[in-house]
């Protein structure tokens, strides 16, 4: 009888056993990869508290879900980025995360191809939520590889589209960060602002070492002598801020079309140069956006963590690896990448977002929206200046489709 007792009880401890092992939520490590010291600091941190939340988010959301980000700071070089991929891997990552230096992004797509080429059954993913240079989803595709924000490319078409109903915008400048996402944005606005606008004059045309310059005084006195009337530039992290803080200086009062004017320290340098209404970004979303599920979470977020959302496509990104997770069951990579291959996702703002399988770019909803005063009583500021972001436009997803050369290898 005690015999009986005792297998029966043994028995019982295996059966609870496995069924907790079968309750355990699954668990995937992403490896955020971005500048967390230099230059790109702020922006990098931004991107960091950004994932951390969201993956507190979904895991509350989630119980079968465990995300669980970590920072590993690549000081914005190519080569210390494949350094840390590498640490991270070796602690357990099937994920990385980076956005900022597409140049960074163009060594992550070829390290994790050739990675996951020797290594069958322990592939890794690419998630890119910002390197925008178009080479990223056209020569240099890979099927590893997703990026959830519109290519340089597709954002100057909608900016350009937007430009063509400006009769007032007469000579443009354009002033880029020294490297392949500068040099793709000087290159499409040149080329479509031909198309559309031939009447407009380029009257400058250069771009700056990257997060080096400290002081851009001497370029806004060649942009302030060459009598543009608007700027368009692509510049980032403290090359946006310190651009800015420079035109105040001098008194350039001159449009700036940014993709990143709302980046941290934007709207401070943009309150403090005196450019109210002049200073416009081409995003994926803003703080202000009339929808309320957006504006709970902006609210939520702030209380949290302290500063603003800067990034509202991390919260799309992470939104559609939980959903490709949970829809794969499962945590491999390869079975993650193929739940994501066509996926289609509602963004923060409730707009539907969707995966092109040919190339795994995400097309969404593109806003433009302006920086100025606003009643704080009824919308939200930004950085406490008492001004924020207001829409001036918005291009639908599917209006933002460009073609891709890409000729994706996919894993049998």
């Amino acid at each position: 009888m005690v015999k009986t007792l005792a297998r029966i009880t043994a028995a019982g401890l295996v059966a609870l056993a496995a069924s907790t092992a079968l309750a355990a939520p699954m668990s995937l490590k992403i490896a955020f990869v971005d500048p967390l010291s230099g230059g790109g600091a702020s922006t990098g941190e931004a991107g960091l508290k950004t994932f951390q939340f969201m993956a507190e988010q979904l895991n509350a959301k989630n119980p079968d879900l465990k995300l669980e980000v970590t920072g590993y700071d690549n000081k914005l070089n190519p080569q210390e980025s494949l350094v840390q991929l590498q640490k991270a891997i070796d602690s357990g990552a099937r994920v990385v995360v980076q956005g900022n230096g597409s140049s960074v992004g163009a060594a992550l797509i070829d390290f994790v191809g050739k990675y996951n080429d020797r290594n069958p059954g322990k592939e890794i993913l690419y998630l890119n939520y910002a390197a925008v240079d178009p080479a990223l989803t056209n020569a240099k595709c890979n099927y590893w590889h997703f990026r959830f924000d519109a290519n340089s490319d597709i954002k100057m078409a909608a900016l350009t589209n937007y430009i063509k109903g400006k009769p007032e915008i007469k000579k443009v400048y354009l002033i880029n960060q020294d490297y392949s996402h500068g040099q793709a944005v000087r290159a499409a606005a040149r080329a479509m602002l031909k198309e559309k606008r031939p009447d407009i004059q380029i009257v400058g045309d250069e771009v700056a070492p990257l997060q080096k310059v400290n002081d851009f005084s001497p370029y806004i006195a060649k942009i302030k002598a060459s009598g543009a009337d608007t700027v368009i530039t692509g510049n980032w992290a403290q090359d946006m801020a310190l651009l800015l803080k420079a035109a105040g200086d001098a008194g350039l009062q001159a449009h700036f079309y940014t993709y990143y004017g709302g980046g941290s320290g934007g709207p401070t340098a943009i309150k403090q140069a005196n450019l109210p209404d002049r200073v416009f970004q081409i995003s994926e979303g803003y703080a202000n956006i009339d929808y309320k599920a957006g504006h709970d979470f902006e609210t939520a977020f702030r209380a949290k963590t302290g500063q603003e959302l800067t990034y509202p496509r991390v919260v799309n990104l992470m939104n559609v690896l939980a959903k490709a997770t949970l829809a794969a069951k499962s945590t491999d990579p390869k079975a993650i990448a193929k739940a994501m291959d066509a996926i289609h996702n509602d963004t923060l703002y409730g707009k539907d977002s969707f995966i092109r399988p040919d190339d795994h770019q995400i097309f969404q909803p593109i806003y433009i929206s302006r920086f100025g005063p606003v009643d704080t009583s009824k919308v939200l500021d930004s950085e406490n200046t008492g001004w924020g972001w207001t829409g001036d436009g918005v291009v639908e997803a599917k209006d933002t489709l460009l073609p891709t050369t890409c000729k994706m290898d996919r894993p049998s």
